[in-house]
């Protein structure tokens, strides 16, 4: 196992720990000092970092994102920090810098799940969203609460229509609502509900039956899928073309192959 160690952020104390468990990377996010965690500029700041890392080292292959809280995955913007949103500009700065990290964490290269064991609202609801799988502890309540107090979520609004559709994404923005684990996996806002052992051995029990696929297969299967909803169908389509050419043309299938012929465990090595 190699850690990273946590840099402090200056602004809120927000800390990022990971950890290179194998060849998934367990992401932690817990603010010392504060019962909850909150997104903040610091802590954008700091997935930076992880973003860096997950880019330029081969030996990732997964990443799980989990809270360090006991009693919640984070619960959002610290609303706080809307008083002090003087200006147009600085609404646009903030919302841009939360928006950036989001973007990007749904675009790293490696398939990234997100562990829930505690309350997942507004703003963190919205991070979890920006991972590609999410594993739920049952009995925890997911919800956009903005509405509640006039506000909204941008980017959760998008991503959850992907999700569940126009019908049930509107009623969870319009109400403010939360809804139950089981609820929330019948919709598929969720991808496993967990009722024994922690949210986060759930997690990395999935990440761990993903990342011991082929690393060029889930690459191209997630730039695939999000070209699917993002794209025409057309051009999807041909996209996936040159995908399925850089499949053929892969190390990773043929020692895929290999492996199956000779009835022993591939390894892949992401070329």
């Amino acid at each position: 196992m190699s850690t990273v160690a946590p840099t402090p952020a200056a602004a809120h104390g927000q800390t990022l720990t990971s950890d290179l468990v194998g060849e998934i990377l367990v992401v932690t996010i817990d603010q010392p000092n504060e019962p909850v965690n909150t997104l903040s500029p610091a802590l954008a700041t700091e997935f930076e970092e992880i973003f860096v890392r997950v880019t330029g080292d081969l030996l990732v292959k997964g990443l799980v994102l989990i809270s360090g809280k006991p009693d919640g995955f984070i619960a959002g913007a610290d609303i706080e920090q809307f008083s002090e949103l003087r200006s147009a500009e600085d609404a646009e700065r903030f919302s841009r810098l939360g928006q950036d990290m989001l973007d990007r964490l749904e675009k790293l290269r490696v398939p990234t799940v997100a562990a829930i064991h505690g309350a997942c609202l507004g703003g963190g609801l919205e991070l979890a969203l920006a991972c590609d799988l999410r594993v739920c502890k049952k009995g925890v309540k997911l919800g956009f609460t903005e509405s509640r107090l006039g506000g909204l979520a941008g980017n959760g609004a998008v991503r959850v229509t992907h999700l569940v559709g126009p019908a049930r994404a509107k009623e969870l923005l319009f109400t403010g609502e939360v809804i139950t684990t089981d609820q929330a996996l019948a919709w598929g806002l969720v991808n496993r509900v967990v009722e024994s052992g922690s949210a986060l051995e759930g997690a990395r029990e999935l990440a761990h039956s993903v990342v011991a696929r082929g690393p060029v297969s889930n690459r191209l299967a997630k730039r695939l899928v999000d070209a699917a909803q993002d794209t025409s169908l057309d051009a999807a389509l041909s996209m996936s073309t040159v995908a399925q050419q850089q499949i053929f043309d892969s190390e990773d299938l043929h020692e895929g192959v290999s492996a199956f012929l000779s009835k022993r465990a591939p390894n892949f090595q992401g070329r």
